[in-house]
């Protein structure tokens, strides 16, 4: 990207955190820069910066300007934690800073505030650090999933505006496009938001791959056409069972997927494997304003008063996944058994090619 999603920002005037605009692509490439917490929490909330391991990355950093700051960082990584319910990777990325933060500040340092902002900052450094080498190794797990000629189904945005890194299912895509691999993305427009239509086609269109973008309701005659390979989404959380929460539409295409014999595959890190919520009913799906559905760039849609049914995800259930990609390996059959070893490091569920696709 020309402009990366988040940077860190330390001039004289004091740190601050500098976000490319999501809601604002891709008419312009703007930025929005975040002085303190608050500002930070709101661009979360009305998606200035969003996706599951960017937002990881961004509540770290967020944690650490606090830190800086001289906040009460505590009282910060909570707010930052819940700024949106769903992506578990937001909450875990500013534990991490906030527990870095506790660490050095527990030392006893004679100038111990300073050294544990400093640690702060470090952590929220090697959080980014260790996303952008996951994408890759996602990109080269997931390449070995990708036939020769693949259309390749896709859903909301997966690429470098989530991730440190190229992303995480775009990054198999983009793996795929430079390998010779890629005949076609479908890009679902993904409404209400537009982030197939708005994000995924400018990252695509920037890359040079062939993509055209498609209704979410025209998915299902895709499929029935026999155009699609293979689709690939992204997680926002994943359960211990193997639930995927995503973007909602997700499940839809999962159930397409598994009625037309069509792979279905989930690229996300391991930090987005939450062993703590053990099931897709455990899973709290946020519900957005009624406004984005009811309007369109600000203009009514629907008549005034109308009311909305606006959840920002959906529940796939593990038994309509093909397999779960990991920087760690794949997992097929996707269950808590096959993720758990993942977690431990293992890339013991790794596959072949030939395991996962069925021949036309």
């Amino acid at each position: 990207m020309d402009i990366p999603a988040l940077r860190w920002l330390d001039p004289p005037g004091g740190p601050a955190i500098e976000l490319l605009d999501q809601r604002r692509l891709p008419a312009e490439e703007a930025v929005v820069t975040c002085a303190d917490v608050p500002a930070l929490v709101d661009a979360i909330r009305h998606l200035v910066v969003r996706g599951a391991p960017l937002l990881g990355v961004a509540g770290a950093f967020g944690v650490a300007l606090a830190a800086s700051r001289g906040d009460d960082v505590a009282q910060a990584a909570a707010a930052i934690g819940q700024a949106r319910p769903t992506a578990v990777n937001l909450g875990w990325g500013t534990s991490r800073a906030l527990a870095a933060y506790q660490r050095a500040a527990r030392a006893g340092a004679t100038d111990r505030e300073r050294i544990a902002a400093r640690a702060a900052l470090a952590e929220a450094r090697l959080i980014a650090a260790e996303d952008a080498a996951a994408s890759a190794a996602m990109a080269l797990h997931g390449l070995g999933l990708i036939p020769q000629n693949a259309r390749i189904l896709t859903h909301c945005n997966t690429g470098a505006l989530v991730s440190a890194g190229a992303g995480t299912a775009f990054a198999v895509v983009l793996a795929a496009h430079r390998a010779g691999r890629l005949a076609m993305l479908w890009v679902d427009e993904t409404r209400p938001l537009l982030q197939g239509a708005r994000l995924t086609a400018y990252e695509a269109r920037r890359a040079g791959m062939p993509h055209a973008v498609l209704a979410d309701a025209a998915a299902a005659s895709l499929l029935a056409a026999g155009e699609v390979d293979v689709v690939l989404t992204g997680a926002d959380r994943i359960a211990a069972d193997g639930s995927i929460a995503n973007k909602v539409g997700t499940y839809g295409l999962a159930v397409l997927a598994s009625y037309h014999r069509v792979p279905f595959v989930v690229v996300a890190p391991t930090s987005t494997i939450d062993p703590g919520t053990p099931d897709g009913a455990a899973i709290v799906v946020e519900h957005r304003p009624a406004a984005e559905v009811t309007s369109f760039h600000g203009r009514p849609a629907a008549p005034a008063g109308t009311s909305a049914y606006n959840p920002a995800f959906d529940i796939t259930p593990p038994g309509l996944v093909t397999a779960v990609v990991t920087e760690r390996g794949v997992a097929q059959p996707v269950t808590a058994g096959t993720l758990l070893v993942l977690g431990a490091g293992s890339t013991a569920c790794e596959i072949p090619p030939a395991d996962i696709y069925v021949e036309r």
